[in-house]
């Protein structure tokens, strides 16, 4: 069977893919290509081929490391497509965060190769918060500079970000933010370090947790610097909310209180150790 030469990806990806088409204008057109360079476009095309992704249609919000894109799987289901930039300014943002996790010790090499273990990385970050039943996107595939999981919100309008929400008990939404930083803690082994109400997503009520792509490990040598920042920004939002707030060591003597000796932990210690395991590969 022939190979496939890159004019013809670049054509079928063309078809696919709203935001290279030509009758976008002047800086729709900039703004909704700015993750499209010739790298990416040749990542996406497996994806394409696999039925992950069978279009991405549009931008659904933009950041310091990343676009995401609203696309739909070749079921027409929605899924959400992050394209992490490869701009030096980013990598000298991330890097610190690649270089200071024990699972990517030793990780050198150009920007490119930090970009691409950053994505790795929300990946893996995102995959343990998910097995460990925490509120966050499910992923689905990380290769390269892309992100591809789950979709939060409605075709045409993504879930709003915490901050932008009136909530009809703050108190109650707060006790959920809380459990995820105690329960990421003890049951994902990881603290997210960057926790606020901009990278918290209301959906149905619920909060979603997304932007994992710093979270470091609980063994991470300043992990309780960054346990204490989270929850230092999310006592302060709640506060301004009006919720009903827990004193900072209340949370933090529930997230390193000693497992209940009723509880299975034997198993999940051998499950983390085999998480750590496949890590280290």
């Amino acid at each position: 069977m022939p190979s496939t030469s890159y004019d013809e990806k670049y054509a079928y990806l063309e078809q696919r893919i709203d935001a290279l088409k030509t009758n976008k204008t002047g800086d729709e057109r900039q703004t909704e290509g700015e993750g499209f360079d010739r790298k990416t476009l040749m990542t996406l095309y497996p994806f394409m081929k696999r039925g992950l992704i069978d279009k991405v249609h549009y931008p659904i919000s933009t950041g310091k490391e990343g676009n995401v894109f609203y696309a739909t799987d070749e079921d027409g289901e929605p899924v959400a497509l992050k394209i992490y930039r490869t701009s030096t300014s980013t990598f000298k943002r991330v890097s610190k965060y690649v270089e200071g996790d024990p699972r990517f010790k030793g990780t050198t090499g150009n920007r490119w190769k930090f970009i691409y273990t950053w994505a790795a990385k929300e990946f893996r970050n995102l995959e343990r918060y998910y097995e460990a039943g925490l509120p966050v996107p499910e992923p689905i595939a990380n290769d390269k500079n892309c992100l591809l999981m789950e979709y939060i919100g409605e075709e045409g309008r993504p879930a709003p970000q915490l901050r932008d929400v009136a909530m009809e008990n703050p108190t109650e939404v707060y006790d959920e933010v809380v459990s995820f930083i105690i329960d990421g803690w003890r049951d994902a082994h990881l603290v997210h370090g960057d926790l606020s109400e901009y990278n918290i997503l209301m959906m149905d009520g619920e909060p979603i947790v997304i932007d994992v792509g710093q979270s470091m490990t609980s063994d991470f040598f300043n992990a309780k610097e960054l346990l204490d920042r989270d929850i230092v920004n999310i006592n302060r939002f709640f506060k301004n909310r009006g919720a009903d707030i827990i004193d900072p060591e209340t949370i933090k003597e529930e997230v390193f209180a000693p497992e209940d000796e009723n509880d299975d932990d034997d198993s999940d210690e051998e499950e983390y150790a085999e998480d750590e395991e496949e890590e280290e590969e």
